[in-house]
């Protein structure tokens, strides 16, 4: 994500006893005189943007624009956006993994359109003071280290059946079905269960993954200057054929996979491990 005209740009791992609520941190900023805007590809995570310096903007794929004057929730990221560094402006940013931000905020998450700025979810104005600290860190890693300490007394245990879905990894079974069965449950409940702690379905999430599949691929092949065999991608990846992975690259980047390609240089990902 980003290039040297940017000067600084760089995803930041968290501690191991961290491994189920953040992906990683990502830390940008614009040193240039002139605005850099970059897309941002969906990457079905909530995340938690703190600004610093000059306001950033972001800009959705229905053009709508929202200034980032302090901090900001958005997310779960289902469909790529744009967001602008003006220049001395920096971003950090927290990527949620799967149930992690309802175990910060609960119900909120239900309440609540996102994006929004977080002390909307929660009783006390903690937010607010949180940037206020971190604006006088001037150490990148020294702010992630306090927002993970932050973090602790907020945090929730993960529910029993949130554990069951998120540690699933029998790719050939049905995770919803697969689970109902283990717990007699029906499936209806653990389909609203992944939906509420989540942010989103299996049917969605199964979509999303194939879709990134194809991404890796293309981004492989032309890492190796090969010509795109745009029928091996779509064989490969599941697609039915190639108007369907052009219709997944329209709803999710609202651009053609050949211009994806054209592109893909300005184009980053926020997905972790």
């Amino acid at each position: 994500m980003g290039n040297a005209e940017e000067n600084n740009n760089y995803r930041i791992d968290v501690p191991s006893v961290f491994s189920t609520v953040f992906s990683h941190f990502y830390f940008a900023e614009n040193k240039t005189v002139f605005p850099i805007t970059k897309t941002l590809l969906p990457s079905f995570q909530t995340i938690l943007v703190f600004n610093f310096g000059t306001k950033s903007f972001l800009k959705s794929k229905q053009n709508t624009v929202l200034q980032v004057e302090k901090c900001i929730v958005l997310g779960p990221i289902k469909q790529a956006f744009d967001y602008t560094l003006e220049p001395d402006s920096e971003i950090l940013v927290a990527n949620f993994k799967e149930d992690a931000f309802y175990r910060f905020f609960g119900n909120a998450l239900l309440t609540h359109s996102l994006p929004i700025h977080p002390d909307a979810l929660i009783a006390q104005n903690c937010f607010d003071v949180l940037w206020e600290k971190l604006k006088i860190i001037p150490n990148t890693k020294d702010r992630v280290d306090y927002i993970l300490e932050f973090c602790k007394p907020y945090l929730g245990e993960q529910n029993a059946t949130t554990t069951l879905l998120a540690d699933f990894k029998e790719e050939s079974l049905n995770p919803i079905k697969a689970i109902a069965s283990q717990i007699n449950q029906t499936e209806r409940n653990i389909q609203l269960h992944q939906k509420k702690f989540f942010g989103y379905t299996i049917k969605e999430i199964s979509r999303y993954e194939r879709f990134l599949k194809a991404v890796d691929l293309i981004q492989k092949t032309s890492d190796n200057n090969e010509k795109k065999d745009w029928l091996l991608i779509v064989e490969q990846c599941g697609y039915y054929d190639q108007s369907q992975l052009i219709h997944d690259f329209k709803y999710y980047m609202n651009i053609s996979p050949t211009k994806f390609l054209k592109f893909q240089s300005d184009i980053c990902s926020s997905k972790g491990t």
